[in-house]
């Protein structure tokens, strides 16, 4: 309701002759049934004509008019112009609709947009979440906890039905909760709301890296930084291919230095392209001291040291953006006909940054970083146990 006001408040205040303005729903039959009857009401009072419903479109007295339109058939947007468009469930259309079709159509009257909608876990609408940062465009998070919109009963009734991740993608605008069977996503949201998400960690210029090795897809790697209160990741870096020589000689162009290097256990593995494996040609670049293969365990044991490690970490947000993305992502797959989740991970783009932010959880947990604790000064006579454990023989007596 909302945005079809604010649509009609433009539309009314325009100077521009044959004013054209756009509500996108992701279906033409959905924009129907969520806008068609909340377009006429509010637009009732400036109508200049009846409203077309064989269309679904009003035109106001000064000649300005609103259409409801569904991104499932983007021929009908194409030739057109537009002064102005509501892109409502944005994540829900096909990726292009935006850059390809209705971005262009707004070019001839430098027309504005609104992008509205649930989160839908790291779709187009998620990457123009965060690119309207960067941009400078308006942005507006509504979240249930914080607007007090609906009832607080209402909330809590909702948590009891929903698992977290529907209640936190339904209600409370979570990119990362929305992904069903998500391995990491909830530690990654915890640390966004905890503020361990930030461009203000600076590395101490010391780093181990792990690495998820990829043979025929990508290699991913990231920056561990042990710190006394856990760990910093500095950065992500991932690429495809290329081979150990090429990774061997882009570690080295790291700016940090380079402590350890952990590879997966499978960087033993010798193929028929080259005659050495993996780990022997870290081995000769970086010397037996720096490399390190991480233990073979099980998927599981895998994924248990990465939710026990995470808690513990802090991203820098720009160098570790790739990364944070990735372990949003990392899934498993959901059968809906036999109610569960699959045993390993889905192979996919996520799995490379999961599987490499894994490999260093599993070697970091039991790590800790102190500080030396100085003991209190005491001034107190010694006892005679002490007395007789700094006896010497050489001495001959105390």
């Amino acid at each position: 309701m909302a945005t079809l006001n604010d649509v009609i408040r433009r539309a009314i205040t325009e100077n521009k002759p044959d004013a054209r303005y756009a509500y996108i729903a992701p279906f033409y039959s959905q924009a129907k049934d969520v806008a068609w009857t909340y377009l006429k009401r509010y637009a009732e009072p400036l109508l200049g004509a009846e409203p077309l419903e064989s269309e679904l479109s009003v035109t106001l007295v000064n000649g300005a008019k609103i259409r409801l339109y569904g991104g499932d058939n983007p021929d009908r947007l194409r030739g057109i112009y537009l002064d102005g468009a509501v892109m409502d469930e944005v994540g829900d259309m096909r990726p292009s609709l935006w850059p390809e079709i209705v971005r262009p159509v707004l070019s001839d009257r430098k027309g504005w947009a609104t992008f509205i909608g649930t989160p839908r876990g790291r779709n187009a609408f998620c990457d123009l979440w965060e690119q309207s940062e960067e941009w400078g465009w308006f942005r507006l998070m509504l979240r249930a906890s914080e607007t007090g919109i609906i009832d607080a009963d209402e909330l809590v009734d909702a948590r009891r039905i929903q698992t977290r991740e529907q209640y936190e993608q339904e209600y409370e605008c979570s990119f990362a909760a929305s992904n069903l069977g998500a391995i990491l996503g909830r530690y990654v949201e915890d640390a966004e709301r905890e503020g361990r998400i930030g461009d203000e960690y600076e590395p101490s210029g010391r780093i181990e890296l792990s690495l998820d090795i990829g043979f025929r897809d990508t290699t991913a790697v990231w920056m561990w930084d042990a710190r006394h209160d856990g760990f910093l990741l500095a950065g992500y870096d991932e690429s495809t291919g290329l081979d150990a020589e090429d990774w061997i000689a882009r570690i080295q162009a790291y700016p940090e230095k380079v402590t350890r290097i952990w590879l997966p256990h499978d960087a033993r593995n010798k193929t028929f392209q080259t005659k050495h494996s993996v780990l022997e040609q870290f081995l000769k670049a970086f010397g037996t001291d720096r490399v390190r293969v991480v233990p073979m365990v099980k998927k599981q044991d895998l994924i248990n040291a990465a939710r026990m490690v995470l808690p513990r970490c802090r991203f820098h947000k720009t160098r570790c953006k790739a990364g944070l993305m990735g372990l949003r992502e990392w899934s498993f797959d959901y059968d809906e006909d036999r109610k569960t989740f699959s045993r390993e991970p889905r192979h996919d783009w996520a799995s490379h940054p999961g599987d490499s932010f894994a490999y260093g959880a599993l070697v970091m947990q039991e790590r800790t970083v102190t500080a030396p604790k100085l003991q209190p000064l005491e001034l107190r006579s010694p006892t005679l146990n002490e007395l007789w454990e700094s006896y010497s023989p050489r001495q001959g007596r105390i």
